[in-house]
């Protein structure tokens, strides 16, 4: 939830999206309600179910109250995240919130475009930076590295705009989220692509193939794939939709280093748009509702690298 892009997922236990509904939680083990509270404590700024701005990771977000209570001599708001993932409730206090007024939605984008800005900034200065050590050979050779990054640094109007829908980079964060948070794998094989993708799946098998072990696993991950690549085994005869999804991410920039003619290149681009738009379609059916609790070998594993 801490990029401008995506933050949460959805409300499903699959990879849909939520349709806001109210969520049962351990919440309801509350000694005291909302309504019972009102009566002998301090009145509440925020009402069960009402629609509120939730601060969380330096934004705000739309959220609904699903509980509130009265403990320690303050209030708490049990808060859902509107279309998220029900694994994002949680416990805010009275300064977390915001009512949603227009002229607090207001606040809420000028702090969004204030954040993006920034990081737009630090993305642009980042490559201006010099080394913090002084010595000659080792200051030359940041230089010369610095200078070879530069020029793999593929010009914006060079890029594919391939626009990922929202729902599935929601996806893609609820991925993250699984594996990153909760030490949860995907379970494989996992290879689930219907004969009707078999056209434009044959020309990303080679593009997968190559990109996973070098940037679509997770650290966490690395171990489950020496399990299952093994015996020269292609990884898109394994791996599914999530890294596939994780792919998309990078083809933009992989397709701007690759020699291809515009004409054919446009015509990949409406392919690759029309294979997103199935995958959204079908995202209940290509994508797992829950990840893979690995054995104690592969947990022992994740822990160490976290």
């Amino acid at each position: 939830m801490g990029s401008s892009d995506t933050g949460l997922n959805n409300d499903d236990e699959s990879a849909t999206v939520s349709d806001d509904s109210n969520t049962e939680t351990d919440s309801d083990m509350r000694t005291e309600t909302y309504e019972e509270c009102q009566s002998s404590h301090p009145p509440s700024v925020f009402v069960n179910d009402e629609k509120v701005l939730a601060f969380h990771s330096g934004q705000y977000y739309e959220a609904k109250v699903i509980r509130a209570l009265y403990e320690g001599n303050k209030w708490g708001f049990f808060v859902h995240y509107t279309g998220w993932n029900k694994t994002w409730d949680e416990w805010v206090g009275t300064d977390r919130l915001l009512k949603h007024t227009e002229e607090n939605v207001q606040k809420q984008k000028a702090l969004k475009e204030r954040l993006e800005m920034e990081r737009k900034t630090k993305a642009v200065q980042a490559p201006q930076m010099k080394p913090k050590n002084s010595g000659v050979s080792r200051g030359r050779k940041r230089r010369n590295d610095s200078l070879n990054k530069e020029k793999d640094l593929v010009p914006l109007e060079k890029l594919v705009n391939l626009q990922i829908p929202s729902t599935l980079k929601k996806q893609l964060v609820d991925d993250c989220e699984f594996i990153t948070h909760q030490s949860k794998l995907v379970k494989l094989p996992h290879v689930m692509m219907p004969e009707s993708t078999a056209e434009i799946m044959k020309g990303l098998r080679c593009y997968f193939d190559k990109a996973l072990p070098a940037m679509l696993l997770y650290k966490s991950e690395r171990q489950q794939y020496t399990y299952a690549i093994r015996d020269d085994v292609s990884p898109s005869t394994v791996y599914g939709a999530e890294h596939l999804l994780r792919l998309f991410v990078k083809l933009p920039e992989l397709l701007a280093h690759a020699n291809i003619e515009e004409e054919t290149l446009t015509e990949l681009h409406q392919k690759l748009v029309h294979f997103l738009r199935f995958l959204q379609k079908n995202q209940s059916a290509f994508f797992l509702s829950t990840y893979h609790v690995p054995e104690d070998s592969e947990a022992n594993t994740i822990k160490q690298d976290h």
